[in-house]
């Protein structure tokens, strides 16, 4: 192993310990096609869904995961990224996940002191990772760690809205200038923050922390 990744597996081991604490059940995986095993060989047989869904993540895409959550054939999967759907169908995809057995999905940022940081463009994934899905599934990256939550705020406003409103092709200040404008845009990506310090009820949420820079 790599002196950066070794540095990055101890890391994350203590990270897990914290978060553990914080009432989350938490892995480690070596790189993101690791992590996807992990979910399809380990997670799911132990939870055993009748139903999957997704909130918006990079990562679960790039991993492979979602193409293999989507070829389960015991398991109704509700595909939240198919774009091809009128936008009166893909709200009420959404609006279906929050009632699933598990949401798969990332986060924005995470801290040393045990939290996920995320923010919404319409707020059905955080709304998810709250409340609705019986489990929750987080892919997170290593680049994503924060010291602290101010610091987790600052990580999503200055680079990874702007870096996710280019990438989505958003009309917005941001997408233009590269720094966060607060502003009143119509194509405004930040609208809905969710800080989760504990996991309720205890166990509900799995987070597998890569030792990859994944995402935004």
């Amino acid at each position: 192993m790599k002196p950066v990744e070794t540095f990055w597996d101890i890391k994350l081991g203590e990270i897990r310990e914290v978060f553990e604490d914080n009432g989350y059940t938490t892995y480690v995986a070596k790189n993101q096609k690791a992590a996807a095993s992990m979910v399809m060989d380990k997670i799911l047989p132990q939870l055993k869904p009748k139903s999957i869904s997704f909130g918006g993540s990079m990562t679960v895409v790039e991993s492979g995961l979602f193409d293999q959550v989507k070829k389960l054939s015991n398991v109704q999967v509700i595909d939240t990224y198919d774009t091809e759907p009128p936008l009166n169908e893909r709200i009420e995809r959404r609006r279906q996940s929050l009632l699933t057995d598990v949401l798969i999905t990332s986060a924005n940022a995470f801290t040393e002191e045990g939290e996920l940081v995320n923010l919404d463009g319409t707020g059905n994934r955080v709304a998810a990772m709250a409340f609705g899905p019986r489990n929750v599934v987080v892919l997170v990256g290593r680049n994503k760690l924060c010291v602290d939550l101010d610091a987790a705020v600052s990580r999503i406003k200055e680079y990874a809205a702007p870096v996710n409103a280019m990438r989505l092709k958003r009309k917005t200040p941001c997408a233009v200038t590269g720094k966060c404008q607060d502003c009143n845009s119509k194509d405004r990506i930040c609208n809905v923050w969710a800080i989760t310090e504990k996991s309720s009820p205890q166990g509900r949420i799995h987070v597998i922390f890569i030792n990859e820079d994944l995402g935004f």
